[in-house]
Protein backbone atom coordinates (compact mmCIF):
# COMPACT_ATOMS: atom_id res chain seq x y z
CA UNK A 1 0.00 0.00 0.00
CA UNK A 2 1.04 3.48 -1.09
CA UNK A 3 1.27 5.78 2.09
CA UNK A 4 -1.54 7.36 3.32
CA UNK A 5 -3.79 4.88 0.89
CA UNK A 6 -2.74 6.99 -1.82
CA UNK A 7 -2.63 4.52 -4.58
CA UNK A 8 -3.64 0.68 -4.93
CA UNK A 9 -0.23 -1.95 -4.10
CA UNK A 10 -1.85 -4.08 -7.21
CA UNK A 11 -0.48 -1.05 -9.58
CA UNK A 12 1.69 -2.55 -11.71
CA UNK A 13 5.05 -1.05 -12.05
CA UNK A 14 4.87 -0.73 -15.81
CA UNK A 15 1.77 1.61 -14.82
CA UNK A 16 4.22 3.57 -12.46
CA UNK A 17 7.02 3.75 -15.42
CA UNK A 18 4.39 4.50 -17.75
CA UNK A 19 3.00 7.51 -15.82
CA UNK A 20 6.82 8.80 -14.72
CA UNK A 21 7.58 8.67 -18.06
CA UNK A 22 4.30 10.69 -19.18
CA UNK A 23 5.32 13.00 -16.54
CA UNK A 24 8.39 13.96 -17.89
CA UNK A 25 7.32 14.74 -21.40
CA UNK A 26 4.38 16.87 -20.30
CA UNK A 27 6.83 19.30 -17.91
CA UNK A 28 9.01 19.21 -21.03
CA UNK A 29 6.17 20.97 -23.37
CA UNK A 30 4.72 22.90 -20.41
CA UNK A 31 7.65 24.76 -20.25
CA UNK A 32 8.42 24.84 -23.71
CA UNK A 33 5.22 26.18 -24.31
CA UNK A 34 5.48 28.75 -21.44
CA UNK A 35 9.11 29.70 -23.59
CA UNK A 36 6.92 29.95 -26.69
CA UNK A 37 4.72 32.16 -25.01
CA UNK A 38 7.79 34.68 -23.88
CA UNK A 39 8.71 34.28 -27.55
CA UNK A 40 5.77 35.15 -28.86
CA UNK A 41 5.44 38.12 -26.59
CA UNK A 42 8.66 39.79 -27.26
CA UNK A 43 7.55 39.01 -30.87
CA UNK A 44 4.10 40.58 -31.10
CA UNK A 45 5.91 43.64 -29.09
CA UNK A 46 8.51 44.07 -32.16
CA UNK A 47 5.78 44.18 -34.54
CA UNK A 48 4.21 47.09 -32.90
CA UNK A 49 1.41 44.82 -31.22
CA UNK A 50 -1.40 45.16 -34.09
CA UNK A 51 -4.96 44.34 -33.06
CA UNK A 52 -5.34 40.40 -32.73
CA UNK A 53 -7.79 40.47 -35.31
CA UNK A 54 -8.45 36.81 -36.69
CA UNK A 55 -10.28 39.11 -39.58
CA UNK A 56 -9.02 40.92 -42.88
CA UNK A 57 -9.80 44.46 -42.51
CA UNK A 58 -8.83 47.84 -43.86
CA UNK A 59 -8.09 50.93 -42.05
CA UNK A 60 -10.68 53.80 -42.82
CA UNK A 61 -9.88 56.66 -40.11
CA UNK A 62 -7.05 56.86 -38.24
CA UNK A 63 -7.37 59.51 -35.32
CA UNK A 64 -3.60 60.00 -34.56
CA UNK A 65 -3.93 62.87 -37.45
CA UNK A 66 -6.96 64.78 -36.13
CA UNK A 67 -6.26 68.09 -34.92
CA UNK A 68 -6.10 66.67 -31.38
CA UNK A 69 -4.32 63.24 -31.80
CA UNK A 70 -5.99 60.05 -30.52
CA UNK A 71 -4.70 56.41 -30.34
CA UNK A 72 -7.65 55.22 -31.88
CA UNK A 73 -8.82 53.98 -35.08
CA UNK A 74 -11.42 52.86 -37.24
CA UNK A 75 -11.23 49.29 -39.47
CA UNK A 76 -13.73 47.57 -41.55
CA UNK A 77 -13.88 44.19 -41.54
CA UNK A 78 -12.94 42.92 -45.21
CA UNK A 79 -13.02 38.97 -45.19
CA UNK A 80 -14.81 36.51 -43.40
CA UNK A 81 -13.03 33.09 -43.39
CA UNK A 82 -12.52 31.95 -47.28
CA UNK A 83 -15.30 34.95 -48.02
CA UNK A 84 -14.88 38.34 -48.58
CA UNK A 85 -17.73 41.13 -47.22
CA UNK A 86 -19.60 41.26 -50.49
CA UNK A 87 -20.30 37.26 -50.23
CA UNK A 88 -21.94 37.66 -46.80
CA UNK A 89 -23.25 41.18 -46.88
CA UNK A 90 -26.81 41.76 -46.45
CA UNK A 91 -27.45 45.26 -47.11
CA UNK A 92 -30.61 45.88 -45.24
CA UNK A 93 -28.92 44.81 -41.89
CA UNK A 94 -27.40 48.11 -39.97
CA UNK A 95 -23.85 48.51 -39.89
CA UNK A 96 -22.27 47.13 -36.58
CA UNK A 97 -19.26 48.44 -34.58
CA UNK A 98 -17.36 46.88 -32.32
CA UNK A 99 -15.31 48.82 -29.64
CA UNK A 100 -13.08 46.97 -27.47
CA UNK A 101 -12.04 47.99 -23.59
CA UNK A 102 -8.51 49.60 -23.21
CA UNK A 103 -8.11 47.48 -19.53
CA UNK A 104 -4.44 46.65 -20.18
CA UNK A 105 -4.65 45.25 -23.15
CA UNK A 106 -4.83 45.42 -26.83
CA UNK A 107 -7.71 45.49 -29.13
CA UNK A 108 -9.15 42.48 -30.42
CA UNK A 109 -11.14 40.46 -27.81
CA UNK A 110 -13.99 41.03 -29.58
CA UNK A 111 -13.06 39.45 -32.70
CA UNK A 112 -9.44 37.27 -32.13
CA UNK A 113 -11.29 34.27 -33.33
CA UNK A 114 -13.29 32.86 -35.65
CA UNK A 115 -16.20 32.57 -33.42
CA UNK A 116 -16.62 35.63 -32.03
CA UNK A 117 -18.84 38.89 -31.79
CA UNK A 118 -16.98 39.92 -35.08
CA UNK A 119 -17.52 36.45 -36.60
CA UNK A 120 -20.76 36.07 -35.64
CA UNK A 121 -21.93 39.75 -36.84
CA UNK A 122 -20.40 38.74 -40.45
CA UNK A 123 -22.12 34.85 -40.61
CA UNK A 124 -25.33 36.99 -40.11
CA UNK A 125 -24.63 39.37 -43.01
CA UNK A 126 -23.93 42.49 -40.81
CA UNK A 127 -21.26 45.12 -42.20
CA UNK A 128 -18.76 44.95 -39.24
CA UNK A 129 -16.33 47.92 -38.34
CA UNK A 130 -14.03 47.70 -35.25
CA UNK A 131 -12.28 50.75 -33.36
CA UNK A 132 -8.95 49.86 -32.78
CA UNK A 133 -5.68 51.31 -30.46
CA UNK A 134 -2.63 51.46 -30.78
CA UNK A 135 0.13 50.81 -27.58
CA UNK A 136 1.04 54.17 -26.85
CA UNK A 137 -1.35 57.23 -26.17
CA UNK A 138 -1.09 60.31 -27.90
CA UNK A 139 0.26 63.06 -25.82
CA UNK A 140 -1.96 64.53 -22.87
CA UNK A 141 -4.87 62.30 -24.46
CA UNK A 142 -7.89 62.97 -22.42
CA UNK A 143 -11.69 61.17 -21.88
CA UNK A 144 -13.09 63.63 -23.86
CA UNK A 145 -10.90 63.35 -26.35
CA UNK A 146 -11.91 59.71 -26.72
CA UNK A 147 -15.10 60.06 -26.85
CA UNK A 148 -15.12 63.28 -29.69
CA UNK A 149 -13.53 60.61 -31.78
CA UNK A 150 -15.66 57.59 -30.72
CA UNK A 151 -18.51 60.07 -32.07
CA UNK A 152 -16.74 60.91 -35.11
CA UNK A 153 -16.23 57.31 -36.14
CA UNK A 154 -19.87 56.74 -35.35
CA UNK A 155 -20.80 59.77 -38.09
CA UNK A 156 -18.33 58.11 -40.39
CA UNK A 157 -19.85 54.75 -40.32
CA UNK A 158 -23.32 55.91 -40.68
CA UNK A 159 -22.36 58.14 -43.76
CA UNK A 160 -21.00 55.06 -45.21
CA UNK A 161 -24.46 53.54 -44.84
CA UNK A 162 -27.14 56.25 -46.11
CA UNK A 163 -27.53 57.74 -42.98
CA UNK A 164 -28.54 54.22 -40.92
CA UNK A 165 -27.26 54.63 -37.26
CA UNK A 166 -24.64 51.70 -36.27
CA UNK A 167 -25.69 49.31 -33.85
CA UNK A 168 -22.50 49.81 -30.75
CA UNK A 169 -21.39 46.50 -29.12
CA UNK A 170 -19.28 48.21 -26.23
CA UNK A 171 -17.28 45.43 -24.60
CA UNK A 172 -16.28 45.89 -20.80
CA UNK A 173 -14.58 49.06 -19.99
CA UNK A 174 -15.92 49.88 -23.38
CA UNK A 175 -19.93 50.27 -22.52
CA UNK A 176 -19.06 53.36 -20.37
CA UNK A 177 -17.78 54.98 -23.51
CA UNK A 178 -21.08 53.56 -25.46
CA UNK A 179 -23.56 55.15 -23.12
CA UNK A 180 -22.38 58.24 -22.91
CA UNK A 181 -22.28 58.45 -26.73
CA UNK A 182 -25.93 56.89 -26.84
CA UNK A 183 -27.17 59.56 -24.23
CA UNK A 184 -25.78 62.98 -26.27
CA UNK A 185 -26.03 61.29 -29.91
CA UNK A 186 -29.64 60.87 -30.34
CA UNK A 187 -30.67 59.65 -33.50
CA UNK A 188 -26.75 59.34 -34.75
CA UNK A 189 -26.61 55.55 -32.87
CA UNK A 190 -28.64 52.28 -32.96
CA UNK A 191 -29.27 50.05 -30.16
CA UNK A 192 -26.49 49.88 -28.01
CA UNK A 193 -25.33 46.28 -26.54
CA UNK A 194 -23.27 46.49 -23.38
CA UNK A 195 -21.73 43.44 -22.44
CA UNK A 196 -19.95 42.76 -19.17
CA UNK A 197 -20.12 46.51 -18.64
CA UNK A 198 -20.18 48.42 -15.70
CA UNK A 199 -21.94 51.33 -14.60
CA UNK A 200 -22.77 51.22 -11.38
CA UNK A 201 -19.34 51.11 -9.82
CA UNK A 202 -20.30 50.58 -6.37
CA UNK A 203 -22.43 47.62 -6.72
CA UNK A 204 -21.69 44.37 -5.41
CA UNK A 205 -22.50 42.08 -3.14
CA UNK A 206 -19.97 41.56 0.18
CA UNK A 207 -17.31 38.92 -0.09
CA UNK A 208 -18.21 38.57 -3.84
CA UNK A 209 -16.88 41.33 -5.56
CA UNK A 210 -13.93 42.77 -3.67
CA UNK A 211 -12.86 44.91 -6.56
CA UNK A 212 -15.10 47.14 -6.00
CA UNK A 213 -13.67 48.17 -2.17
CA UNK A 214 -10.30 48.07 -3.33
CA UNK A 215 -9.86 51.64 -4.35
CA UNK A 216 -10.99 52.35 -0.69
CA UNK A 217 -8.27 50.47 0.84
CA UNK A 218 -5.51 51.64 -1.29
CA UNK A 219 -6.29 55.44 -0.59
CA UNK A 220 -8.33 55.87 -3.92
CA UNK A 221 -6.94 57.59 -7.01
CA UNK A 222 -3.34 59.16 -5.48
CA UNK A 223 -1.46 55.50 -6.62
CA UNK A 224 -2.68 55.43 -10.08
CA UNK A 225 -1.91 59.37 -10.02
CA UNK A 226 1.92 57.75 -8.44
CA UNK A 227 2.22 55.02 -11.27
CA UNK A 228 1.28 57.32 -13.92
CA UNK A 229 3.78 59.84 -12.83
CA UNK A 230 6.47 57.46 -12.79
CA UNK A 231 5.49 56.38 -16.14
CA UNK A 232 6.81 59.45 -17.13
CA UNK A 233 2.62 60.77 -17.76
CA UNK A 234 2.23 56.96 -19.23
CA UNK A 235 -0.17 54.48 -16.96
CA UNK A 236 1.70 51.07 -17.61
CA UNK A 237 -1.86 48.81 -18.76
CA UNK A 238 0.58 45.74 -16.78
CA UNK A 239 -0.73 47.20 -13.74
CA UNK A 240 -4.51 46.51 -14.58
CA UNK A 241 -3.77 42.78 -16.01
CA UNK A 242 -2.02 42.18 -12.77
CA UNK A 243 -5.22 43.03 -10.80
CA UNK A 244 -7.42 41.28 -13.01
CA UNK A 245 -5.13 38.09 -11.95
CA UNK A 246 -4.77 38.69 -8.44
CA UNK A 247 -8.82 39.34 -7.94
CA UNK A 248 -9.19 35.68 -8.69
CA UNK A 249 -5.93 33.74 -7.95
CA UNK A 250 -7.38 30.32 -8.27
CA UNK A 251 -8.29 30.76 -12.00
CA UNK A 252 -4.06 31.48 -12.72
CA UNK A 253 -3.42 27.87 -11.02
CA UNK A 254 -6.12 26.20 -13.21
CA UNK A 255 -5.18 27.66 -16.33
CA UNK A 256 -1.62 26.52 -15.99
CA UNK A 257 -2.49 23.37 -14.15
CA UNK A 258 -4.60 22.13 -17.07
CA UNK A 259 -1.82 23.08 -19.64
CA UNK A 260 0.17 20.77 -17.85
CA UNK A 261 -2.00 18.25 -17.77
CA UNK A 262 -2.89 18.57 -21.40
CA UNK A 263 -0.18 20.08 -23.35
CA UNK A 264 -0.83 18.39 -26.46
CA UNK A 265 -4.30 20.00 -27.24
CA UNK A 266 -3.70 23.03 -24.78
CA UNK A 267 -0.70 24.21 -26.40
CA UNK A 268 -1.79 26.57 -29.07
CA UNK A 269 -5.45 27.30 -27.73
CA UNK A 270 -3.14 28.82 -24.43
CA UNK A 271 -0.82 30.41 -26.77
CA UNK A 272 -3.30 32.40 -28.72
CA UNK A 273 -5.19 33.39 -25.43
CA UNK A 274 -1.85 34.69 -23.64
CA UNK A 275 -0.77 36.26 -26.72
CA UNK A 276 -3.50 38.74 -26.48
CA UNK A 277 -3.38 38.52 -22.45
CA UNK A 278 0.32 39.63 -22.23
CA UNK A 279 -0.15 42.18 -24.76
CA UNK A 280 -0.12 45.33 -22.26
CA UNK A 281 -0.99 48.60 -23.85
CA UNK A 282 -0.36 52.11 -22.09
CA UNK A 283 -3.13 54.86 -21.62
CA UNK A 284 -2.18 58.66 -20.71
CA UNK A 285 -2.01 59.82 -16.75
CA UNK A 286 -5.23 62.28 -17.61
CA UNK A 287 -7.46 59.62 -18.87
CA UNK A 288 -6.45 57.16 -16.56
CA UNK A 289 -6.90 59.28 -13.80
CA UNK A 290 -10.62 61.00 -15.25
CA UNK A 291 -11.38 56.89 -15.63
CA UNK A 292 -10.47 56.26 -11.98
CA UNK A 293 -11.58 58.90 -9.85
CA UNK A 294 -14.69 59.26 -11.66
CA UNK A 295 -15.57 56.07 -13.08
CA UNK A 296 -14.13 53.65 -10.06
CA UNK A 297 -13.60 56.13 -6.98
CA UNK A 298 -16.64 58.74 -7.83
CA UNK A 299 -19.44 56.58 -9.67
CA UNK A 300 -20.46 59.96 -11.24
CA UNK A 301 -21.98 58.59 -14.57
CA UNK A 302 -24.50 57.19 -12.79
CA UNK A 303 -25.27 60.04 -11.01
CA UNK A 304 -25.15 62.41 -13.57
CA UNK A 305 -22.04 63.83 -12.48
CA UNK A 306 -19.59 63.07 -15.10
CA UNK A 307 -18.11 66.12 -16.48
CA UNK A 308 -16.98 65.70 -20.13
CA UNK A 309 -16.52 69.32 -21.45
CA UNK A 310 -16.82 72.78 -18.81
CA UNK A 311 -20.45 73.27 -18.99
CA UNK A 312 -21.72 69.50 -19.75
CA UNK A 313 -22.37 66.50 -17.61
CA UNK A 314 -23.79 63.12 -18.91
CA UNK A 315 -27.78 62.29 -17.89
CA UNK A 316 -28.11 59.00 -18.65
CA UNK A 317 -31.80 60.06 -18.84
CA UNK A 318 -30.59 61.21 -22.34
CA UNK A 319 -30.68 57.76 -23.70
CA UNK A 320 -33.24 57.16 -25.87
CA UNK A 321 -31.80 54.35 -28.53
CA UNK A 322 -32.88 50.94 -27.08
CA UNK A 323 -30.06 48.88 -24.82
CA UNK A 324 -29.19 46.06 -24.88
CA UNK A 325 -26.90 44.60 -21.35
CA UNK A 326 -25.60 41.08 -21.09
CA UNK A 327 -23.75 40.18 -18.04
CA UNK A 328 -23.40 37.01 -16.07
CA UNK A 329 -23.30 35.56 -12.33
CA UNK A 330 -19.97 34.31 -13.11
CA UNK A 331 -18.62 37.23 -13.42
CA UNK A 332 -16.72 38.65 -10.22
CA UNK A 333 -15.20 41.82 -13.00
CA UNK A 334 -18.32 43.32 -13.98
CA UNK A 335 -21.37 40.96 -11.90
CA UNK A 336 -25.01 42.18 -12.87
CA UNK A 337 -25.04 44.57 -9.75
CA UNK A 338 -22.65 46.82 -11.89
CA UNK A 339 -24.41 46.03 -15.02
CA UNK A 340 -27.77 47.02 -14.09
CA UNK A 341 -27.71 48.84 -10.66
CA UNK A 342 -27.80 51.86 -12.05
CA UNK A 343 -31.36 51.53 -13.42
CA UNK A 344 -33.10 52.08 -10.34
CA UNK A 345 -30.70 55.34 -9.69
CA UNK A 346 -31.51 56.78 -12.90
CA UNK A 347 -35.09 56.00 -12.86
CA UNK A 348 -37.38 56.40 -9.96
CA UNK A 349 -39.76 53.89 -11.15
CA UNK A 350 -41.26 51.74 -14.20
CA UNK A 351 -43.37 54.07 -14.81
CA UNK A 352 -40.93 56.56 -14.75
CA UNK A 353 -38.73 54.33 -17.24
CA UNK A 354 -41.60 54.29 -19.31
CA UNK A 355 -42.49 57.67 -19.62
CA UNK A 356 -39.18 58.52 -20.83
CA UNK A 357 -40.18 56.79 -23.68
CA UNK A 358 -37.08 53.73 -22.90
CA UNK A 359 -36.25 50.06 -23.49
CA UNK A 360 -33.86 48.36 -21.68
CA UNK A 361 -33.59 44.75 -22.41
CA UNK A 362 -30.98 42.67 -20.13
CA UNK A 363 -29.56 39.05 -20.49
CA UNK A 364 -27.96 37.10 -17.64
CA UNK A 365 -25.74 34.38 -18.13
CA UNK A 366 -25.68 32.05 -15.01
CA UNK A 367 -22.52 30.80 -14.77
CA UNK A 368 -19.78 32.24 -17.42
CA UNK A 369 -16.60 34.17 -16.54
CA UNK A 370 -16.30 37.68 -17.79
CA UNK A 371 -13.54 36.94 -20.25
CA UNK A 372 -16.23 34.40 -21.34
CA UNK A 373 -18.81 36.58 -22.59
CA UNK A 374 -16.37 38.43 -24.84
CA UNK A 375 -14.58 35.36 -26.01
CA UNK A 376 -16.59 32.35 -25.68
CA UNK A 377 -17.38 30.44 -28.95
CA UNK A 378 -20.41 28.94 -26.85
CA UNK A 379 -21.73 32.32 -25.89
CA UNK A 380 -20.80 33.86 -29.40
CA UNK A 381 -22.72 30.93 -31.17
CA UNK A 382 -26.21 31.46 -28.71
CA UNK A 383 -25.94 34.55 -26.78
CA UNK A 384 -24.55 37.44 -29.25
CA UNK A 385 -26.33 35.29 -32.54
CA UNK A 386 -29.36 35.94 -30.44
CA UNK A 387 -29.26 39.47 -29.26
CA UNK A 388 -28.20 40.59 -33.74
CA UNK A 389 -31.41 38.40 -34.06
CA UNK A 390 -33.49 40.39 -31.91
CA UNK A 391 -32.47 44.20 -32.39
CA UNK A 392 -35.44 44.27 -34.65
CA UNK A 393 -38.08 42.58 -32.03
CA UNK A 394 -36.62 44.49 -29.30
CA UNK A 395 -36.89 48.29 -31.47
CA UNK A 396 -40.32 47.66 -31.69
CA UNK A 397 -41.06 46.90 -27.93
CA UNK A 398 -43.38 49.13 -25.67
CA UNK A 399 -41.22 51.16 -23.48
CA UNK A 400 -40.46 49.37 -20.27
CA UNK A 401 -37.64 46.89 -18.85
CA UNK A 402 -37.08 43.30 -20.04
CA UNK A 403 -35.61 40.61 -19.31
CA UNK A 404 -34.68 38.29 -22.36
CA UNK A 405 -34.92 34.81 -22.12
CA UNK A 406 -33.58 32.20 -25.19
CA UNK A 407 -34.99 29.19 -25.04
CA UNK A 408 -32.79 26.80 -26.32
CA UNK A 409 -34.06 22.75 -25.69
CA UNK A 410 -31.51 21.16 -28.01
CA UNK A 411 -28.81 22.95 -25.31
CA UNK A 412 -26.69 23.36 -28.26
CA UNK A 413 -25.39 26.39 -28.83
CA UNK A 414 -24.77 25.58 -33.05
CA UNK A 415 -28.35 25.07 -33.17
CA UNK A 416 -30.53 26.30 -36.41
CA UNK A 417 -32.43 29.39 -35.72
CA UNK A 418 -35.75 27.92 -35.56
CA UNK A 419 -34.28 25.18 -32.81
CA UNK A 420 -34.48 28.26 -30.48
CA UNK A 421 -37.05 31.11 -29.76
CA UNK A 422 -36.59 34.38 -27.51
CA UNK A 423 -39.03 35.82 -25.72
CA UNK A 424 -39.25 39.13 -23.29
CA UNK A 425 -40.74 39.01 -20.29
CA UNK A 426 -41.56 42.66 -18.41
CA UNK A 427 -39.85 43.47 -15.11
CA UNK A 428 -39.93 46.33 -12.77
CA UNK A 429 -37.19 48.96 -12.02
CA UNK A 430 -38.77 48.19 -8.09
CA UNK A 431 -37.53 45.19 -8.34
CA UNK A 432 -33.57 45.94 -9.18
CA UNK A 433 -32.35 45.68 -5.69
CA UNK A 434 -28.97 45.28 -5.00
CA UNK A 435 -26.77 45.65 -1.30
CA UNK A 436 -25.80 49.48 -0.87
CA UNK A 437 -22.91 51.51 0.99
CA UNK A 438 -23.18 54.58 -0.77
CA UNK A 439 -22.44 56.54 2.51
CA UNK A 440 -19.10 54.59 2.40
CA UNK A 441 -18.04 54.98 -0.80
CA UNK A 442 -19.12 58.85 -0.71
CA UNK A 443 -16.43 58.88 2.08
CA UNK A 444 -14.27 56.94 -0.20
CA UNK A 445 -14.32 59.51 -2.84
CA UNK A 446 -13.50 62.25 0.13
CA UNK A 447 -10.72 60.63 1.17
CA UNK A 448 -9.52 60.02 -2.29
CA UNK A 449 -9.89 64.06 -3.22
CA UNK A 450 -7.92 64.85 -0.53
CA UNK A 451 -4.90 62.07 -0.54
CA UNK A 452 -4.88 62.72 -4.16
CA UNK A 453 -4.18 66.47 -3.24
CA UNK A 454 -1.72 65.93 -0.60
CA UNK A 455 0.33 63.77 -3.44
CA UNK A 456 0.16 66.23 -6.10
CA UNK A 457 1.09 68.86 -3.70
CA UNK A 458 4.62 66.89 -2.31
CA UNK A 459 5.49 63.65 -3.54
CA UNK A 460 4.27 64.41 -7.12
CA UNK A 461 5.95 67.55 -7.67
CA UNK A 462 9.19 65.91 -7.09
CA UNK A 463 8.13 62.53 -9.25
CA UNK A 464 7.01 64.30 -12.00
CA UNK A 465 10.05 66.70 -12.29
CA UNK A 466 12.52 63.47 -11.91
CA UNK A 467 10.87 61.36 -13.92
CA UNK A 468 12.03 60.68 -17.64
CA UNK A 469 11.61 58.66 -20.87
CA UNK A 470 14.63 55.84 -19.38
CA UNK A 471 13.47 55.62 -16.10
CA UNK A 472 9.66 55.10 -17.40
CA UNK A 473 11.01 52.52 -19.80
CA UNK A 474 13.40 50.98 -16.91
CA UNK A 475 9.75 50.44 -14.90
CA UNK A 476 8.32 48.51 -17.91
CA UNK A 477 10.42 46.58 -18.43
CA UNK A 478 10.89 45.25 -14.57
CA UNK A 479 7.42 45.36 -14.12
CA UNK A 480 6.63 41.79 -12.24
CA UNK A 481 4.16 40.70 -15.15
CA UNK A 482 6.77 41.22 -17.85
CA UNK A 483 9.64 39.80 -15.88
CA UNK A 484 7.79 36.60 -15.05
CA UNK A 485 7.16 35.83 -19.18
CA UNK A 486 10.84 37.21 -19.90
CA UNK A 487 12.49 35.14 -17.75
CA UNK A 488 11.31 32.13 -19.99
CA UNK A 489 12.21 33.63 -23.54
CA UNK A 490 15.32 32.37 -25.61
CA UNK A 491 16.72 36.03 -25.98
CA UNK A 492 16.80 36.07 -21.80
CA UNK A 493 18.15 32.64 -21.22
CA UNK A 494 20.21 31.31 -23.78
CA UNK A 495 20.24 27.95 -22.46
CA UNK A 496 16.60 27.94 -23.49
CA UNK A 497 17.42 27.33 -27.44
CA UNK A 498 18.42 24.34 -26.60
CA UNK A 499 14.64 23.28 -25.30
CA UNK A 500 12.74 23.71 -28.48
CA UNK A 501 14.26 20.82 -30.12
CA UNK A 502 13.91 18.73 -27.19
CA UNK A 503 10.38 19.75 -27.04
CA UNK A 504 9.99 19.04 -30.89
CA UNK A 505 11.80 15.43 -30.16
CA UNK A 506 9.69 14.75 -27.53
CA UNK A 507 6.43 16.01 -29.24
CA UNK A 508 7.57 13.73 -31.98
CA UNK A 509 7.02 10.78 -29.89
CA UNK A 510 4.73 11.32 -27.28
CA UNK A 511 3.12 8.28 -24.38
CA UNK A 512 0.60 10.16 -23.52
CA UNK A 513 -1.57 8.16 -20.67
CA UNK A 514 -5.01 8.32 -20.83
CA UNK A 515 -6.90 10.75 -18.37
CA UNK A 516 -8.39 7.28 -16.92
CA UNK A 517 -5.11 6.45 -15.98
CA UNK A 518 -5.37 5.63 -11.99
CA UNK A 519 -1.99 8.10 -11.01
CA UNK A 520 -3.17 10.66 -13.22
CA UNK A 521 -6.56 11.14 -11.57
CA UNK A 522 -4.43 11.08 -8.52
CA UNK A 523 -2.75 13.99 -9.76
CA UNK A 524 -5.78 15.99 -11.43
CA UNK A 525 -7.25 15.82 -7.36
CA UNK A 526 -4.14 16.85 -6.04
CA UNK A 527 -4.26 19.68 -8.16
CA UNK A 528 -7.87 20.43 -7.80
CA UNK A 529 -6.64 20.40 -3.65
CA UNK A 530 -4.43 23.17 -4.71
CA UNK A 531 -7.06 24.92 -6.25
CA UNK A 532 -9.62 24.55 -3.41
CA UNK A 533 -6.98 25.34 -0.95
CA UNK A 534 -5.73 28.89 -2.69
CA UNK A 535 -9.98 29.46 -3.69
CA UNK A 536 -10.08 29.63 0.44
CA UNK A 537 -7.18 32.03 0.95
CA UNK A 538 -8.78 34.05 -1.61
CA UNK A 539 -11.98 34.06 -0.07
CA UNK A 540 -10.41 34.84 3.44
CA UNK A 541 -8.43 37.33 2.02
CA UNK A 542 -11.93 39.18 0.45
CA UNK A 543 -13.49 38.46 3.45
CA UNK A 544 -10.52 40.83 5.13
CA UNK A 545 -11.04 43.26 2.18
CA UNK A 546 -14.48 43.85 3.12
CA UNK A 547 -13.74 43.95 6.88
CA UNK A 548 -11.31 46.41 6.85
CA UNK A 549 -13.38 48.32 4.43
CA UNK A 550 -16.32 48.29 6.56
CA UNK A 551 -13.92 49.44 9.89
CA UNK A 552 -12.72 52.48 8.11
CA UNK A 553 -15.67 53.95 5.83
CA UNK A 554 -18.43 52.44 7.62
CA UNK A 555 -20.68 48.98 7.68
CA UNK A 556 -22.86 48.13 4.46
CA UNK A 557 -26.30 48.14 4.02
CA UNK A 558 -27.45 44.56 2.73
CA UNK A 559 -31.23 44.69 2.30
CA UNK A 560 -32.21 48.35 0.90
CA UNK A 561 -32.58 48.78 -2.41
CA UNK A 562 -30.67 50.97 -4.53
CA UNK A 563 -31.70 54.66 -4.49
CA UNK A 564 -34.32 55.58 -6.89
CA UNK A 565 -34.17 59.42 -6.57
CA UNK A 566 -33.39 60.33 -10.23
CA UNK A 567 -30.53 62.54 -10.31
CA UNK A 568 -31.54 66.33 -11.83
CA UNK A 569 -30.53 66.70 -15.31
CA UNK A 570 -27.48 69.27 -15.49
CA UNK A 571 -26.33 68.52 -19.24
CA UNK A 572 -26.75 72.05 -20.96
CA UNK A 573 -25.44 70.92 -24.21
CA UNK A 574 -24.68 67.49 -25.77
CA UNK A 575 -21.10 66.24 -24.49
CA UNK A 576 -20.19 65.38 -27.90
CA UNK A 577 -21.00 68.54 -29.32
CA UNK A 578 -17.16 69.73 -29.88
CA UNK A 579 -15.67 68.33 -32.52
CA UNK A 580 -12.39 66.06 -32.80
Amino acid sequence: MWPGGWLSSSLALDDILAYQRDFWERAILFWDTLRQRADNMIAHERAGKPPLLDFDYELIVDARRFQRPVNYALVRITRYGDKCLEDCLDPAKHPVMIVDPRAGHGPGIGGFKRESEVGIAMHEGYPVYFVVFYPEPSPRQTMADVLHTLRRFVEEVSRRHEGQPPVLYGNCQAGWAIAILAADCHGLVGPAVLNGSPLSYWAGESGVNPARVSGGLLGGAWLTHLASDLGNGRFDGAWLVQNFEHLKPEGVWEKYAHLFSHPDKERERFLEFERWWNGFYFLSREEMLAIVENLFIGNSLEQGKLRICPHCFVDLRRIHNPLVIFASYGDNITPPHQALGWIPTVYASTDDLKRAGQRIVYLINPHVGHLGIFVSASVARLEHRAILDSLNKIETLPPGLYEMKIDNPTGDPDCKHDAYSVRFEERRVEDLKFPENRAAFRRVAEVSTQLDALYSATLGKWIEATATPLTAQWLEWLHPMRVSRYALAREFNPWLRAWAPIAASVARDRHALSDANLIKVREVETFDAVRDLITQARELRDRGYEFWFEALYGRAVTAEPAPINPPTPTISEPACGRTA
